[in-house]
């Protein structure tokens, strides 16, 4: 029994110092950002791993791919799982979290952040290095130079209303219309897998039309929108902030109707072919 105290004793004194380790260190509010980027690093290699292994044994057209496709691939599968994670946390943040409400007194809206937020705004941004990584590994394999400018872009936009804690509302507003990322790689999923003529194609891409509207251009409308309603609180903010509120909006908005046209002269030719 005396032994069975002590390895008991021993145990619990362990559990004391790992959860101190994680709170007072891991998840201080100092080192939390660089835990955060980190962890989304190492979430994307598994989610890799896990995309490869999973496709292997369940998709039959994944073995005819060549070495590129694979990769590109796994890589989808990446952006899929960070996309429907930062979606949905950029969503309850925006819509549903009172953080960033109006009736809040707790300081300006632009310079409010807690320890979730800031979270997974790193996570978001391991994400974008990961995937940055690649696309210039593989360059242009992976996408061009419009994929580049805008990770750059969206990766510096991030981290630094991160580390700031500035401007992560309008951040999330932005990192909402990731929720068009799943479709668009579940269509190049479908177009590799030669199901580019299937009814689950031509649905996707009525999807993706609707969802990159609402998320990609009507919600950025909405977001100029409210830093105009607010902008006595934006010009707030160091200069360095105020240039991303409204200079990496701007540029992503640009590319996103350069993009929407493409979606919307695929979607009639699509649609030409099938009648």
């Amino acid at each position: 029994m005396a032994v069975s105290k002590q390895t008991v004793m021993a145990i619990k004194s362990y559990q004391n110092q790992a959860e101190n380790l994680v709170k007072n260190h891991l998840l201080s509010d100092s080192v939390i950002p660089y835990t955060s980027i980190i962890a989304g690093i190492l979430v994307c290699k598994v989610i890799y791993n896990l995309t490869q292994l999973f496709s292997a044994l369940y998709f039959k057209s994944y073995a005819g791919l060549n070495r590129v496709q694979r990769i590109e691939w796994n890589n989808r599968g990446i952006s899929t799982v960070h996309a429907l994670f930062i979606a949905a946390m950029s969503l309850y943040f925006v819509f549903w979290s009172d953080l960033y409400a109006d009736f809040q007194t707790n300081g300006f809206v632009t310079f409010r952040s807690s320890t979730l937020s800031t979270f997974t705004l790193g996570v978001s941004v391991g994400y974008f290095i990961a995937d940055l990584a690649m696309i210039m590994w593989l360059y242009p394999s992976l996408g061009g130079i419009e994929y580049v400018i805008h990770h750059s872009l969206s990766g510096i936009a991030v981290a630094y209303a991160m580390f700031s804690g500035e401007g992560q509302l309008y951040t999330f507003m932005v990192l909402i219309s990731e929720v068009t990322t799943p479709e668009i790689n579940m269509r190049w999923f479908l177009d590799t897998a030669g199901l580019k003529r299937s009814h689950a194609y031509l649905i996707n891409g009525i999807v993706i039309f609707f969802a990159w509207l609402v998320a990609r251009i009507l919600l950025f409308v909405y977001m100029f929108y409210h830093v105009y309603l607010h902008y006595h609180q934006v010009i707030q903010m160091h200069v360095f902030g105020f240039f991303l509120v409204f200079v990496v909006p701007a540029v992503l908005a640009a590319m996103n109707l350069m993009w929407f046209g493409k979606i919307l002269r695929g979607l009639k030719k699509t649609l030409a072919k099938r009648q």
